[in-house]
């Protein structure tokens, strides 16, 4: 495999001819924000947070899905980037319900850092109040679709890595959501292998096992890191 180098914040980093712009920022130990993003699953670009400015371009370009190239100079922290993050944020909060306080998941949420990073203490945007159901007819797990930011990390775990597709994206727009089977409650999927890949891989509190109180919900990354790499390596246990 061919190396190249390119310039990442005014640092040169080389690495493997392939590479996303942002495995090469973190080569580089460069921290860029992320939500959709999921070590061991294929990346999407949807929350749009780890858009990064390149020389030349007159466009953003979402990190995660876009290859490194020979010479590629990245400015990764610019005022603008850090305008667009914050902004991204605030209108993640402001189209949901999120509400830290009540959540499962408070002290251990994703939106929850990514808010505090970007310096984030209040949305300009209205609140939507949209609403929103709740499915706990699993035996083990639930989802609560106000905390849902659509990221898709439970959709890929399970179809990627688990192999059972159970989750997909049903509807447009403001009415998109995360559904399971074929719009049928949880509970009533039979693919379901009630394995907790979705739970290890929600980002919020969307998706969290029965019983858990406020700020009780703790995750395993390294769990499907761990899945990921027997699977590619075969080392399965018999």
């Amino acid at each position: 495999m061919s190396v190249i180098t390119l310039k990442i914040d005014g640092v040169d980093v080389a690495i493997e001819e392939g590479a996303t712009i942002l495995q090469a920022a973190k080569e580089l130990g460069v921290r860029i924000p992320t939500l959709c993003h999921l070590e061991g699953v294929t990346d999407v670009g949807a929350c749009r947070l780890c858009l990064v400015e390149i020389e030349g371009l007159n466009k953003l370009l979402p990190s995660c899905v876009t290859q490194a190239a020979e010479g590629m100079v990245v400015n990764t922290h610019s005022d603008r980037l850090q305008e667009y993050r914050k902004m991204v944020v605030e209108m993640l909060f402001a189209e949901g319900n999120h509400v830290c306080a009540v959540c499962v998941a408070n002290g251990n949420c994703e939106l929850q850092d990514l808010a505090i990073e970007v310096g984030m203490d209040h949305s300009r945007f209205p609140y939507r109040f949209p609403e929103r159901e709740m499915d706990v007819s699993h035996d083990r797990y639930g989802i609560d679709h106000n905390r849902c930011v659509l990221c898709t990390r439970c959709v890929r775990v399970c179809d990627e890595i688990e192999g059972a597709h159970v989750w997909d994206v049903a509807y447009r727009g403001a009415a998109a959501k995360v559904v399971t089977g074929l719009n049928q409650p949880w509970g009533a999927v039979e693919a379901c292998t009630s394995c907790g890949k979705c739970v290890e891989a929600c980002p919020t509190g969307a998706i969290f096992r029965k019983g858990s109180t406020v700020a009780e919900m703790t995750r395993d990354r390294e769990k499907l890191e761990f899945l990921v790499n027997a699977r590619e390596n075969r080392e399965w246990t018999r």
